[in-house]
């Protein structure tokens, strides 16, 4: 990850946005490195798919394997114009696309609240198309939602979390909140994006305002952090 890189910070239009591909132009490992599961499906009936972006993806996804009931995730971009853009192109803020996290959970281990609770406390969402040193829209914070339930429980997430930052003197939160079918197709990051916490254990991650440890988003100081359990690099 390029600390700082992807500045564009407006959305470009369909017709400024690069013009992408038919086809992705890497292959990618099907099988989820630290869960073992496809990253592409076929997934357990019932599953149910969520889309969350709120920074680099490398530690967004590491986030987000580790929650109970989370059956695969996977690093891509989504939200944007280019089809089957790549890392670089989407780095440009030329795409439109947001760094994005699929998250296929299993609904009777876990709720779309509890999957929200960590998004929330894992990230600033009111730095609009900000984390930590990366600038751009392609940083920004958003949910796609892809079922009526989750869309209920963004809504109501949000409005209970913005009260607690209200209290701690943070701003509005910036988050955008739409469906999945409204914010286009999701597509898989490179192979080395995949995982890539767990490829490399001291790699960079911006859930933190140094960009190089993980810490928790925003709570009270005298809060345990949201990511105890997440060793920082050494």
């Amino acid at each position: 990850m390029v600390f700082g890189f992807g500045r564009k910070s407006q959305m470009p239009s369909r017709e400024e946005a690069l013009s992408g591909r038919a086809e992705r132009p890497f292959a990618v490992n099907p099988t989820h490195v630290v869960l073992g599961t496809p990253i592409e499906g076929p997934w357990p009936d019932g599953s149910e798919v969520l889309y969350v972006a709120m920074g680099c993806f490398w530690g967004v996804e590491r986030i987000f394997w580790k929650q109970d009931g989370v059956v695969s995730t996977a690093a891509g971009y989504m939200g944007g114009y280019t089809p089957n853009p790549t890392y670089e192109e989407t780095c440009t803020g030329l795409t439109g696309h947001a760094e994005t996290v699929r998250v296929v959970y299993d609904p009777t281990r876990t709720s779309p609240e509890l999957l929200l609770k960590a998004f929330w406390e894992n990230h600033d969402p009111t730095t609009a198309n900000r984390q930590g040193n990366d600038i751009g829209t392609a940083y920004r914070s958003a949910i796609y939602w892809t079922t009526e339930g989750q869309r209920l429980a963004a809504e109501a997430t949000k409005e209970a979390f913005q009260k607690v930052l209200g209290g701690f003197g943070y701003g509005q939160i910036s988050t955008e909140i739409r469906s999945a079918d409204d914010a286009g197709p999701f597509y898989l990051a490179e192979d080395y994006h995949q995982g890539y916490l767990h490829k490399n254990p001291g790699g960079y991650c911006n859930h933190g305002p140094n960009g190089m440890t993980c810490p928790v988003g925003i709570v009270r100081q005298d809060q345990l952090p949201a990511q105890q359990d997440i060793a920082p690099p050494a």
